[in-house]
């Protein structure tokens, strides 16, 4: 079976960390092993930290390397270096700060493949995947690349006698980034680009699952002539990000992961006085009506369900079955499912390992609690038999169907490579179960009609709907983000709500003496400004 890809705009690009179990941390780690430092001021460091976790080649289950995890000095260090940073760097021109971004998107483009193989080797998504990931990321690049045109005020002349008004929009200054595991670089670039852009310094935070992506991303920007200490990189666990989160020069938080943690960074962010984008958790439902093509149905939800070993925050887990359909679409989705390669994703199979043994032993546990509810395994995936050397974290595609809605299986974010069916007799039917969900990421709806169509992007409370389409991930121009538990604050990513989280607007208002009058001055007044 052919790689599990989608057209390019329909790529998913966006997830959240979840939490599973972490790798154990260890004072130092062995001599010999590659460590992955932090990225501050523009050189590699590791600081004063002295602990450090396992960066696991989940292909294989060996050690691949190690990662430093920061200590509270260690966040003082990359906040100061980028708080040393940013006068310079704000003042800078916009014509230069563009012709900065253009040169890394230069870079990026040549050297892409670099870091797909990088992203394979430490989170597991086959190269393919991982070459999407990269190419979404660099759409919003290109985003940040008309930040000129993004940040232009307004301009009022006369707006009471001869006092004009202009609107301006400025950088919040120190931005901190916290990045989950399952794109090591898209999810970072939905974020750093724009803040970058329009004139703030980053601390960015990426999963110490799969560090590097980050550290290589850091050197890119440097070569591309970004000013040291303008982008920093900060290695670690809950010691970086709670650092990050109550230090008092850190602007704002940008975050993706689990609900519970994203909650937690919103409350904990907020508390501080920080303004806080905080994108949590999903439960993404596939609505196929009876009209449907079924095997259009039974493609996408193959590719949205299994891609990426369906650690996406936008992959299909539930798919509902409106009336009939469900046993004629079960058995296609079945017959693809039991086709798909798994195996390591050098290998140029179709589906590659989870991220590390502790995750995938907590989402194979799942298939127990979906039979013990009275769901039926169609396709067991713990048996499957991976095109891999070693003891690496795989779980095959996993089909249930008739998956009750009270089961854990359904009401939980499983984040792995496990297709719950649920089924319905009507549209109406499907619509509640949708927005009785407390998450509100994602959706899609399969159908011919358009009117159902319609009314289905109209009625359901879900921040990103797909007609047709499995994975519905907005171009960088349109936001990405949630509604319910889904999204804490009020700002989706990229776009231009991505610009205007990343500035503050001011509005001055101007007077000024017109030497011909016949009188330069008002007098005294005390009474409260009015235009006229």
């Amino acid at each position: 079976m052919s790689e599990l890809t989608v057209p390019q705009h329909d790529q998913p690009i966006s997830d959240v960390e979840q939490e599973a179990e972490q790798p154990g941390a260890a004072a130092g780690g062995p001599p010999t092993a590659e460590v992955v430092e932090h990225w501050v001021g523009g050189a590699a460091t590791r600081g004063s930290s002295s602990r450090t976790a396992e960066v696991f080649d989940p292909a294989t289950g060996e050690v691949a390397r190690h990662v430093v995890l920061a200590e509270p000095d260690d966040v003082d260090a990359a906040v100061a270096a980028a708080r040393e940073a940013l006068p310079r760097w704000r003042d800078t021109s916009l014509a230069r700060r563009t012709a900065v971004l253009f040169r890394f998107r230069e870079l990026l483009n040549a050297r892409a493949p670099e870091l797909a193989a990088i992203i394979t080797a430490e989170h597991g998504k086959v190269l393919s995947d991982a070459a999407g990931e990269v190419a979404r990321g660099q759409e919003v690049v290109e985003f940040a690349c008309g930040m000129p045109h993004l940040l232009k005020g307004g301009y009022t002349e006369n707006a009471s006698t001869n006092v004009d008004v202009h609107s301006l929009r400025q950088p919040l200054g120190v931005v901190g980034i916290i990045s989950p595991f399952n794109f090591p670089a898209m999810v970072p670039m939905w974020f750093f680009p724009v803040a970058i852009a329009a004139g703030n310094t980053v601390v960015l935070k990426p999963s110490e699952k799969d560090p590097s992506a980050a550290l290589w991303v850091a050197r890119l920007w440097q070569e591309a002539g970004l000013p040291d200490g303008v982008f920093n990189v900060l290695q670690g666990d809950k010691v970086a990000v709670d650092g990050l989160l109550t230090h008092p020069d850190v602007a704002s938080i940008s975050f993706v992961g689990s609900t519970p943690v994203a909650r937690y960074v919103y409350e904990t962010g907020t508390a501080h006085g920080k303004r806080v984008q905080a994108l949590g958790g999903a439960k993404n439902h596939m609505v196929v009506l009876p009209d449907a093509d079924l095997d259009l149905a039974a493609d996408a939800a193959v590719n949205a369900g299994f891609g990426s070993a369906g650690e996406r925050c936008m992959a299909v887990s539930a798919l509902v079955a409106v009336g009939g359909v469900g046993d004629e679409l079960v058995a296609k989705i079945a017959e693809r499912a039991r086709a798909i390669r798994t195996g390591d994703g050098r290998r140029s199979c179709d589906m590659g390992p989870l991220v590390t043994r502790a995750h995938r032993d907590k989402v194979a546990s799942y298939v127990d609690v979906a039979r013990e509810a009275g769901a039926e395994v169609v396709v067991d995936g713990r048996g499957v038999e991976p095109d891999a050397d070693g003891e690496g974290f795989f779980l095959g595609p996993t089909l249930l169907d008739r998956v009750p809605t009270t089961s854990r299986a359904y009401t939980e974010e499983i984040f792995g490579p496990v297709l719950s069916v649920l089924r319905v007799g009507s549209y109406t039917d499907a619509v509640e179960m949708v927005n009785g969900s407390p998450y509100g990421n994602g959706v899609a709806i399969f159908t011919n009609d358009g009117g159902a169509a319609r009314r289905f992007a109209h009625e359901v409370t879900v921040g990103m709907i797909g007609v047709n389409v499995p994975v519905p991930v907005p171009m960088a121009y349109y936001s990405f983000g949630g509604w319910k538990h889904s999204l804490f604050g009020d700002s989706h990513a990229h776009g231009t709500e991505g610009v205007h989280f990343f500035t503050r607007g001011k509005v001055v208002t101007t007077r000024w003496s017109d030497p011909s009058a016949t009188q330069a001055h008002g007098g005294i007044d005390l009474g409260f400004p009015t235009n006229a």
